[in-house]
């Protein structure tokens, strides 16, 4: 894996499953882009703040697209962000199908601190069964596996490659950025919302 495919899938990870890892310290931002002028890129964050992000010399972009319940194959490596039922089944909230480069990353069943009494699974596909109102997964991982509802109220999104071109203003970002003296900020990876997707929570 080379190194730019490396920072993505790292990039993606982090945003996507609420878990830090060694390679992405500091802080997590989301906003709207307001401009970008040379390596500074302003955003004005969901409570109204104005930030400015300085991009490290070749910063990387990865981008979040819209997908559906059908592009979750047999096989495909995901993450899931869900909440527990009664009968021990999970509850989808947010699914992110992973590039093939990502096979294993975080490879588990956790809490996941962006929601209330939220579990975050990383996993692969054993089994799916589609539905009018959804789709049905058997989720496997070392040491256990889990049952998964995903209904039309789930956020399903796969990650896919971006152009530093695409932030742009009124375009979503998040990234994970190092704090400044100056109360700015740094990153070497941003992730964009592509047309028709939102940001992973």
């Amino acid at each position: 894996m080379n190194r730019i495919r490396l920072a993505f899938a790292l990039s993606v990870f982090a945003l996507a499953s609420g878990v830090a890892v060694a390679q992405a310290p500091g802080t997590r931002l989301r906003g709207t882009v307001e401009r970008m002028e040379g390596a500074t890129l302003e955003l004005k964050a969901a409570d109204g703040r104005e930030i400015k992000v300085a991009l490290a010399p070749g910063f990387s972009v990865g981008g979040m697209v819209a997908a559906k319940a059908s592009d979750i194959a047999k096989g495909s490596f995901i993450g899931v962000g869900a909440k527990p039922q009664a009968d021990g089944t999970l509850l989808a909230v947010q699914v992110v199908i992973f590039p093939e480069a990502m096979r294993g990353t975080g490879e588990g069943h956790r809490p996941w601190g962006v929601l209330p009494d939220a579990t975050m699974t990383n996993a692969t596909v054993a089994e799916t069964v589609s539905k009018v109102d959804g789709a049905s997964l058997v989720l496997s991982y070392p040491g256990g596996e889990q049952k998964v509802a995903i209904t039309p109220e789930a956020t399903i999104l796969m990650a896919a490659p971006a152009e530093a071109s695409e932030l742009k203003p009124g375009a979503q970002v998040a990234m994970t950025a190092s704090r400044q003296a100056d109360g700015s900020y740094s990153t070497s990876r941003v992730t964009v919302a592509k047309a028709g997707a939102k940001l992973p929570l």
